[in-house]
């Protein structure tokens, strides 16, 4: 944990957060035939800027989550960011953009509020679990 209180490593995260980005990096590949075909825009930069972006989700959706590697909630939050923007060349993206971003937020803060407290200590010498007391049943005559 860190000061926000963010968990920056376990299986929630990585988990919540890597799914997230996994299928924005579908998303963003789906989105550069559109950008060749109807938005018309270069293919080699359409293919370049979001095959970069698509990478990038991947790679980092591989990382986040797992021990010493908290600057990957950065890096995805910067992604989101990147991803709104590219709806300058797809008016979409804005929207998917924003939904992907909704969803990271979200995977942030549900494995922030799922993550286990530290186990409090246990006083010695108390019994764990009372013993069960045998019942008494019907007299043998």
């Amino acid at each position: 944990m860190n000061r926000f209180n963010i968990p920056t490593e376990g299986k929630g995260i990585r988990q919540l957060c890597g799914t997230v980005l996994v299928f924005e990096a579908i998303v963003i590949g789906l989105a550069i035939p559109v950008a060749i075909v109807l938005e018309h825009a270069n293919r080699a930069l359409a293919g370049g800027v979001g095959g970069a972006l698509a990478v990038c989700a991947v790679l980092i959706g591989g990382v986040v989550g797992r021990p010493r590697m908290a600057w990957a909630l950065v890096a995805g939050t910067v992604l989101q960011f990147l991803v709104i923007a590219s709806g300058v060349v797809v008016s979409a993206m804005y929207t998917l953009g924003a939904i992907f971003a909704a969803l990271w937020f979200t995977g942030i803060w549900l494995a922030r509020r799922h993550a286990t407290p530290p186990a409090a200590p246990s006083s010695a010498g108390s019994d764990p679990a009372p013993h069960p007391v045998p019942t008494p049943g019907p007299a043998d005559d």
